[in-house]
Parts: C-alpha cells; structure tokens; sequence
C-alpha cells in the first residue's frame, strides 16, 4: 500500500453519557494537557501542532490520545491536518460547572503563568 493510499484510523471519542469524571480529573491533572484545553477554551478548533506547549510531537500526541480518550476534547481529519476542538457543551451537560472551576483554579494557578 503506497503512503498516499493510506488511512489513518477512525478516532474514537466517548459517547457523553460515558464520560467518566476520574478520567477527567485525571486528564486535567497534567500542565501541558491544562495548557492545551485552556487554549480551547479560547479558540474554538486548533490545528494539533499549533498549540502553546513545549514538548515532542509524540510526546503531544499522547496528551492529545488522553484528553480525547477521557472526553474533554474531539478530534477531526481535514485534508491532512488534525483539528482540535474542546467538548465543552457536552462536558457542562455531564458534570455542570466542572470545566469553569477547574479552569478558574487554573487561571489563579502558578503554572498558568
């Protein structure tokens, strides 16, 4: 199969009514992914390698696997780009306020500085 004929695999993103809060919790506890859903806060898609944080590209793509996996954000393929979009909405629906909260602690934070 050439490269140009290859797909990449369909992501998979739960189902709001799964998202559980540890796994959330747990996805938030971490500064670099802190730093990418406070971006989203403000944007509402980004390309994947567009966001403020300072590590390797595959060292992102395993924030952006726990982030995805955990429910906080959505992901899409465009052309040969990956977007990045947070689930606010749903997220709000699920757990309401938990999003401001942490985001408010966040900004109040050393680590956002």
């Amino acid at each position: 199969m050439s490269p140009t004929s290859r797909r990449r695999a369909a992501l998979a993103h739960p189902r709001p009514e799964e998202i559980d809060l540890f796994d959330v919790l747990h996805a938030l506890a971490d500064p670099t992914r802190m730093t990418i859903v406070h971006t989203l806060r403000t944007e509402p898609e980004r390309p994947c390698g567009t966001f403020p944080v300072d590590v390797a590209p595959s060292t992102l793509s395993h924030h952006f696997k726990v982030l995805r996996e955990a429910g906080l954000i959505h992901q899409r393929e465009e052309a040969n780009r990956r977007l990045t979009a947070l689930r606010g909405a749903e997220l709000d629906e699920r757990f309401p306020g938990l999003l401001d909260a942490v985001l408010a602690a966040y900004d109040h934070s050393p680590r956002a500085r």
